[in-house]
C-alpha cells in the first residue's frame, strides 16, 4: 500500500431478522468469535491506519465486544436510523476528521475476506477515485449487478431491485467491497439520493458518480472469499471456510489430524507443532495443547490446558481445566471446572472430578467421583471411590496426603483428611481424619454361614411351586 493514510469503515448497524436469532446477527459466532470480530480483524491486519465501526442495532452489545477484543483500536459511530449504506457511510464520515486518504468500505457480516484480499484492492486504488472488488456467481440473485461500458469499464452498479431485465441477466456482482479517495467520497455521499426501489441512500451510486469524473478500477476476486452471511445456512458455510484454514495452517505448522474435516478448533485456541488431534476432537473456548500430546477421537475440551506429552483418551470431556505433562485422561472421563492434574497423573475411564488437584503421578483410575479434593503426590485412588463433598447445604474439602492409598468402593464424607500414606481398606466409609501411616476401616465382620445357600434355594423353589 501507498504511504497515504488509509480507514477502514466497516458497516455493521444492520437487524439481521433472516437469522431469527436472539443473538444480534453481527454477534453471531464462527469458530466461537463474532462475525463482526472476524470482519475487523481482516482490515486491522491489513494494516490499515483505522477502523470505524458503524453500529445501530444492539449497539451496546456490539461496541462491548469490539472493545474487549480490540480495544482503543476500533472506533464506532452511531446510525441512529436504518436508511441504507450510503447513510451508514455519512455517520461514519462524521466520526473522521477532515483529511486526505482512503477510506476502505465493506460489510461486517462478510467474515471470510483475507487481509490480502483487502491488500490487492487498496493497491488497486492508488491513484484513483474508486476501487471496487467483483465477483461472478451463476445464480447471482440478490446481489447488485456490475455495469460496464463498451469498453469494459465499470460505470455503475445497480441494485437488483431497480434491474431491469437485461440488467438482471448479468451474472457480475458487487459484494460491496470499496476503497475510496476519502475527499472525493464525502462529496459523493452528499449528493446521494434515495430515488430508488428501497427510499434508501445507496453507496452503490457513489460508483456511478465516480465513473463520471475518471476510470474506475475493479478487481475480480473468488466470491468464496467475499461470501456475506444473511442466514444460518450461510453461517454454517462460512463456519466451514474459517474452520477448513484453521486447520490447514495447524497442520502445516506441524500438528498432525486424523479426519481433519471432523475436527473443531475454535478461533481462540492454540494447537502447538508436535500435538495430534483425533478424529471428531472439538477444541473450544481459549484450549491449549502443548507439543506432544494427543487428544484422541471424540474428546470435547473447553478452556482446558493440556501439557506436553499428554494424553486424552477417547470420548474425554473437559471444561476450564489443567492437564499436566504426561498425565493421561480417560477414555470416557470428565473433569469438571477448576480440576487441575499434574505431571503423570493419571484420570480413569467413567471418572468425574470437579474443582479438585490431583498431584503428580497419582491415579484416579476409574468408576470414581472426586470433587472438592486435595489430593498429594503418588496417590492410588480405587475403584468406585466417591469424595461425598455435599451434605446439603455446602460444599466441603477433601484432602488425601503424599502417598496414601484409597481401597476400591470407598466413600470419604467431607470434610476428612487422610495422612500421609494412610490405608483405607475396600469398602470404607470414612468420616473422620485418618492420621498418617494408619488402616482406616469400618466393614462389618464377615460371618460365613457353612450350607446357608443350598438352603435358601430350596426355599425359594418352595415358594415359586
Amino acid at each position: 500500500m501507498g504511504s497515504e493514510k488509509t480507514i477502514a469503515i466497516v458497516l455493521a448497524a444492520g437487524q439481521g431478522t433472516r437469522m431469527r436469532s436472539p443473538i444480534p446477527k453481527m454477534l453471531m459466532p464462527l469458530a466461537e468469535r463474532p462475525m463482526v470480530s472476524w470482519a475487523v480483524s481482516a482490515a486491522l491486519e491489513a494494516e490499515v491506519d483505522e477502523c470505524v465501526v458503524v453500529v445501530g442495532h444492539a449497539r451496546e452489545r456490539v461496541e462491548a465486544e469490539l472493545a474487549s477484543r480490540f480495544g482503543d483500536r476500533v472506533r464506532t459511530a452511531l446510525q441512529p436510523e436504518q436508511r441504507g449504506t450510503g447513510d451508514a457511510v455519512r455517520c461514519a464520515l462524521e466520526a473522521i476528521p477532515e483529511t486526505d486518504g482512503r477510506v476502505l468500505i465493506y460489510y461486517g457480516d462478510c467474515p471470510v475476506v483475507t487481509p490480502g484480499v483487502i491488500r490487492r484492492l487498496l493497491d488497486a486504488a492508488e491513484g484513483a477515485e474508486l476501487a471496487l472488488l467483483v465477483s461472478s456467481l451463476a445464480e447471482p440473485k440478490g446481489y447488485g449487478r456490475i455495469l460496464r461500458d463498451a469498453e469494459g469499464n465499470v460505470v455503475g452498479i445497480r441494485e437488483e431491485r431497480d434491474c431491469s431485465p437485461e440488467e438482471r441477466a448479468i451474472t457480475e456482482v458487487n459484494p460491496g467491497f470499496y476503497a475510496v479517495d476519502l475527499r472525493f467520497l464525502r462529496d459523493a455521499v452528499r449528493a446521494l439520493s434515495s430515488d430508488n426501489a428501497q427510499n434508501e441512500l445507496y453507496l452503490t451510486d457513489v460508483v456511478a458518480q465516480a465513473a463520471a469524473r475518471g476510470r474506475v478500477r475493479d478487481v475480480h476476486a473468488s466470491f468464496e472469499l467475499l461470501r456475506g452471511v444473511n442466514d444460518r445456512y450461510e453461517l454454517a458455510l462460512a463456519e466451514a471456510i474459517l474452520l477448513r484454514r484453521t486447520r490447514e495452517a495447524l497442520m502445516r505448522s506441524g500438528v498432525s489430524m486424523r479426519n481433519p474435516d471432523s475436527i473443531f478448533v475454535s478461533a481462540d485456541s492454540v494447537v502447538e507443532p508436535g500435538a495430534e488431534l483425533g478424529a471428531g476432537v472439538e477444541l473450544r473456548g481459549r484450549s491449549c495443547v502443548r507439543s506432544g500430546a494427543i487428544i484422541d477421537a471424540g474428546s470435547i475440551l473447553t478452556d482446558v490446558e493440556v501439557g506436553e506429552g499428554a494424553r486424552v483418551l477417547p470420548y474425554t470431556v473437559a471444561t476450564k481445566s489443567v492437564i499436566g505433562p504426561r498425565a493421561q485422561v480417560g477414555p470416557f472421563a470428565h473433569l469438571r471446572e477448576k480440576t487441575e492434574l499434574g505431571p503423570e497423573s493419571k484420570i480413569g475411564n467413567f471418572t468425574e472430578t470437579k474443582k479438585t488437584v490431583v498431584g503428580a503421578r497419582s491415579k484416579v483410575n476409574h468408576l470414581s467421583y472426586v470433587g472438592d479434593g486435595v489430593i498429594g503426590e503418588d496417590v492410588n485412588v480405587g475403584a468406585g471411590t466417591i469424595f461425598c463433598n455435599y451434605d446439603g447445604v455446602k460444599k466441603h474439602t477433601t484432602v488425601l496426603e503424599d502417598g496414601v492409598f484409597i481401597g476400591s468402593d470407598s466413600q470419604l464424607v467431607a470434610p476428612v483428611r487422610v495422612g500421609k500414606g494412610a490405608y483405607v481398606a475396600s469398602g470404607t466409609t470414612v468420616t473422620r481424619d485418618v492420621p498418617a501411616d494408619a488402616l482406616a476401616l469400618s466393614r462389618t465382620k464377615q460371618e460365613n454361614k457353612e450350607g446357608f445357600a443350598s438352603r435358601l434355594r430350596s426355599q425359594r423353589k418352595a415358594q415359586k411351586g
